[in-house]
């Protein structure tokens, strides 16, 4: 990110942060030297999203636990993210709240009982809509990255979806896979 070009891991987003520690957005931007924040725009049960109830194995029209937020890099926005959860899962936590989640949400789906051990993403450019080129600031013609990533558990289970979108200016996607 110092260079301009912000390098994201996204291994360092699905494990469960230590107590006191944090969000991971936050730590990845101060570990540059510069501030990363968030605000949550809406959160609680809405009906999922096509694509995301396909994702989360759920029928179409069925109700998801949703928080919306917007990232920001040194106060400027730089992704809107959108996390899902199974109503099961989500009801009645701080996931369907508008609070912040100390530990992050990471943290309290571990506390919880659910833990990611696997995740699938697909990252896909297209055109914002009229929504997204507003709160990202973008100029007329400039594409987004979407980023979708499903987490599942140990049974295979998902447990979260996501779906982030951010312009492509200055981002790099650095994936480390195992092999064997």
């Amino acid at each position: 990110m110092g260079d301009g070009e912000g390098i994201s891991t996204s291994a360092r987003y699905l494990s469960p942060s230590a107590p006191g520690q944090g969000d991971a957005w936050g730590r990845e931007a101060a570990a540059e030297g510069r501030r990363g924040s968030q605000r949550i725009v809406q959160a609680g049960e809405v009906v999922a999203p096509e694509q995301v109830a396909d994702l989360l194995g759920l029928a179409h029209g069925e109700y998801v636990v949703a928080r919306r937020r917007i990232m920001y890099l040194d106060s400027e926005p730089c992704e809107l993210t959108d996390t899902y959860y199974p109503v099961e899962i989500g009801r009645g936590t701080g996931l369907a709240g508008k609070g912040k989640i100390p530990g992050g949400a990471i943290r309290l789906l571990a506390d919880l009982g659910h833990v990611g051990v696997r995740a699938q993403e697909d990252v896909a450019a297209r055109m914002p809509t009229e929504g997204e080129r507003e709160a990202l600031a973008l100029a007329a013609g400039e594409p987004v990255l979407q980023l979708t990533r499903l987490t599942l558990n140990s049974d295979n289970r998902p447990i979260q979806a996501d779906v982030m979108v951010m312009p492509p200016r200055g981002q790099r996607l650095r994936y480390e896979i195992r092999i064997g």
